[in-house]
């Protein structure tokens, strides 16, 4: 999982504290992106420079590459990308709506990347997208869910392949704050609900609506195959004919179509974890007067996610998800997984929500051993410093049909190795710096979805003889406040304090102690909790990391509600 956040953007940074919070995303994998530019819409060249390659440099230098699959968005960020200049000359004096979304350009970077020069772009294609399967001819068919890996091939068929394939990347948005799009408070609020529903096998029905409208006419066929197919897995799902489901207490799940609803006169509640999807040509677009109702008005009412086009699409169904959408969902794919193995042609839809929600995924329990190596092996208690080699032996409990097939051990974000069950996973401390270090082991199911469950601890490894502490003598600040940090520990030339994604300071060490300070002003931390970190270095290596603290941002005019770190067990980490 790679965060994007506008570090120009308080909105921006507000959401992604709360995420990167709730999820427990390593500040390795933020990045940050100092947009000034419009929120709606802009050129794709400028898209290009300034946003995609950007954020892919930036995973590929700190080598994340082979195990990012998923990028969030922020809000702050264009929703729409203006492709005009990329068409061809004839194609671009008839298109009457050259632009795509900000998550469909983004899933579809390989083609994306680069100027097509004077052909036509690969993306206007019907099924562009190679980890949806087309639909069946008949509509009876259902297919087979797979998790996602970016590094992973994809065939014409929607089957993972050895050799070549098309290779894509899952991209949402966590919200959008711009024109008709929701508030802080709303986006923060539905991802914290999200959050909590993992696993839960929330006890509702997922409702298809049908009527005589092209909007659900298009893609209605396949609603008695996928209800089928989603009682098949045990969760409720039922057909209901109108606009809205009307009274229902357990929506679960959501598929409609209809140009303009208001969901509160429905009398129905939208249970945690929902995706509620709505075919209708603006439901993507954010600008003031647009018309018809925009899929912020599922957020707001309490869906984990949606999905809209940013501009006129036509009822083609190929530009939206399936039904199937919701059958992968109830089989326990995260909510990213289960929009992009649904839609075939993305390139105009924008996916905003929290990518991670699964609420019916079986979620493995995962427990580790750490034992100090040779043969007096001891179990070690990681409060404890950590020296030389470790070796960590993870144990793993399916919750589904499919046992453990396999462990990753990732340090501070960066996945260094691998075993299966029943292996062990041994770690020269000695390689890293001094310090603080997470450990995090990922459980990963033997099957074609790959549900994955975590067990995640901090440790200290020390082996060099370095020490770094931060202290600060307030811990929930407004926004107008400077934060002074104080920083002790042995010598070193420098010390860079930073958050998630941004550098907050740097001071030079002098003293032997260290004793040196740093003050921060709280607008370069954003709203909600905020976890600040610590490196020291000497001659220009890394020796000694600190503990993190935190630290609660607010504004004295309006408190935002914030994520707060937990032992979150389960969920993708993509």
């Amino acid at each position: 999982m790679c965060v994007v956040v506008n570090d120009s953007n308080p909105h921006s940074q507000a959401v992604a504290n709360a995420f990167i919070s709730l999820r427990r995303v390593p500040p390795l994998n933020v990045v940050p992106i100092a947009w000034d530019g419009p929120d709606d819409e802009v050129p794709i060249g400028v898209f290009r420079e300034r946003i995609l390659r950007p954020v892919l440099t930036a995973i590929d230098s700190r080598g994340l590459a082979p195990q990012i699959d998923c990028i969030a968005y922020s809000c702050g960020f264009p929703w729409r990308i203006d492709f005009r200049d990329d068409l061809p000359e004839t194609l671009a004096a008839r298109d009457r709506f050259p632009a795509g979304s900000l998550t469909g350009m983004t899933f579809l970077f390989s083609t994306t990347l680069e100027p097509p020069e004077g052909v036509i772009p690969q993306w206007l294609a019907r099924h562009t997208n190679r980890y949806a399967p087309p639909p069946s001819t008949d509509d009876t068919v259902v297919p087979t869910t797979y998790g996602f890996r970016a590094a992973t091939g994809w065939g014409s068929d929607g089957e993972p392949t050895a050799v070549g394939g098309g290779h894509h990347v899952l991209a949402v948005m966590l919200g959008v704050t711009a024109g008709r799009g929701n508030s802080v408070a709303e986006i923060i609020s539905g991802l914290k609900a999200s959050t909590a529903s993992d696993g839960t096998r929330p006890d509702g029905t997922i409702y298809f609506v049908t009527n005589t409208d092209i909007r659900t006419t298009a893609r209605s066929a396949g609603f008695p195959a996928t209800v089928a197919a989603i009682k098949a897995t045990g969760v409720g799902a039922e057909i209901v004919t109108g606009t809205l489901p009307l009274k229902k207490p357990d929506v679960a799940g959501l598929m409609m179509g209809a140009a303009n609803f208001d969901w509160a006169a429905s009398g129905s509640t939208v249970l945690p974890g929902a995706i509620c999807d709505n075919l209708t040509s603006f439901g993507g677009v954010f600008t003031h007067g647009a018309g018809q109702t925009p899929l912020s008005e599922f957020i707001r009412a309490g869906a984990a996610g949606a999905s809209g086009t940013v501009i006129e699409p036509y009822a083609l169904a190929d530009k939206f998800p399936m039904s199937t959408a919701q059958l992968h969902y109830a089989r326990g794919a995260s909510l990213a997984e289960a929009f992009y193995r649904s839609v075939r042609a993305p390139y105009q839809l924008l996916v905003v929500g929290d990518p991670l929600c699964q609420p019916w995924a079986r979620i493995p329990a995962v427990e580790v051993t750490v034992v100090a190596g040779g043969q007096s092996s001891k179990i070690l208690d990681l409060a404890m410093p950590l020296t030389g080699t470790i070796v960590l032996i993870p144990r793993g409990t399916s919750a589904g049909p499919a046992p453990i097939g396999r462990y990753e051990l990732f340090i501070d974000g960066i996945r260094i190795a691998s075993c299966r069950e029943g292996e062990q996973l041994p770690l020269d401390t000695s390689r890293f710096c001094d310090g603080h270090h997470e450990l995090r082991v990922v459980a990963v199911e033997a099957s074609p979805l790959e549900t994955q469950g975590r067990w995640v601890h901090a440790g200290t490894f020390a082996n060099h003889g370095h020490r770094l502490a931060l202290s600060a003598t307030q811990r929930h600040i407004s926004l107008e406040d400077t934060l002074h940090i104080s920083i002790r520990g042995t010598f070193a030339n420098s010390v860079t304090v930073f958050t998630a994604g941004r550098v907050l300071g740097r001071v030079t060490g002098e003293d032997n102690p260290l004793d040196t300070g740093l003050d921060i002003t709280a607008t370069h931390l954003g709203l909600g909790e905020v976890v600040i970190h610590a490196r020291a270095h000497l001659d220009g290596v890394a020796v000694v990391t600190a503990a993190p603290i935190s630290v609660l941002v607010t504004d004295r005019s309006c408190t935002v509600p914030t994520g707060s770190p937990h032992d979150q067990t389960g969920g993708r980490s993509h």
